[in-house]
């Protein structure tokens, strides 16, 4: 019995995988394409395999410029993150009896269930005020867009923590600082890798809100500079899917390597 094949599972998993597969089967075929192949069969192969699509949309999107801008507010979002978001965690949870700090806890989480357009215009009016309209602008708010989520995992983490190892250390002279930075911290790496990779992914992917703040063109991120590519009566589908893959390319690959961690980490930011 234990030998047999679920065939419910296994057919709902092959459908799956197919629904994931042909985007990605289209998006690649598309991109090494001429526009005179996408006349005939869309499903086909291409003709030959050249990379003539790449080089011109490398060259029309000003590829390589976008790609440092979205490498900095990517490095920048993650470091923000790292450093702030896991001591406003700590502070919550050893003191989560506290009435203020549990307010304080729900009203972080709360913000995961504002969409982002309510908050869009009075958010672009702010940050304009404030000359924050550029790369380190977009950084920072990056970092505060994803304290919600981030503190809901670094909280549960935090209380796996023995509170042991912090009375020793205060016994020992510590003050709070530095048994944040010397004991609690080291100790969070796991979760410190987990925040990092899911806060790289969203913000290198990342939209509407360079969109809106953003309004230099030399600034733009590699989502914004998608924008080439369609006209008003018309998109080149070839260059625009080329760029696609050039632009998710860095974060595949990241992907592939590091999503054990953010398996793990998010089941161990779950536990109370």
């Amino acid at each position: 019995m234990s030998n047999r094949i679920n065939w419910k599972a296994t057919i709902f998993l092959i459908l799956g995988t197919i629904f994931i597969l042909f985007p990605i089967y289209l998006t690649v075929i598309i991109a090494f394409k001429t526009p005179q192949e996408m006349s005939g069969n869309i499903l086909a192969l291409p003709e030959s395999w050249g990379f003539g699509n790449f080089i011109e949309a490398i060259e029309v999107t000003n590829f390589f410029n976008a790609l440092g801008n979205s490498v900095f507010v990517t490095v920048l979002t993650v470091i923000i993150v790292i450093l702030t978001h896991s001591l406003v965690a700590y502070a919550i949870a050893r003191n989560m009896h506290k009435k203020f700090y549990k307010f304080l806890y729900f009203y972080f989480i709360s913000a995961m269930f504002i969409p982002f357009p309510i908050i869009m215009l009075p958010l672009v009016l702010q940050t304009s005020s404030w000359g924050m309209d550029n790369l380190v602008g977009l950084g920072i708010l990056n970092g505060v867009m994803h304290l919600a989520f981030n503190v809901f995992i670094y909280v549960g983490y935090v209380k796996t923590l023995p509170v042991e190892l912090e009375e020793a250390a205060i016994i020992d002279g510590a003050n709070t600082f530095q048994v944040f930075w010397k004991i609690i911290f080291p100790m969070m790496k796991p979760m410190h890798a987990t925040v990092a990779i899911l806060t790289a992914l969203a913000a290198w992917n990342d939209f509407m809100l360079p969109l809106v703040i953003l309004s230099d063109s030399s600034m733009y991120t590699l989502p914004l500079v998608q924008y080439a590519f369609q006209g008003q009566f018309s998109t080149d589908y070839n260059l625009a899917f080329a760029s696609y893959l050039l632009a998710m390319l860095p974060m595949v690959v990241l992907y592939i390597f590091v999503q054990k961690w953010i398996i793990g980490g998010v089941m161990r930011g779950s536990l109370k």
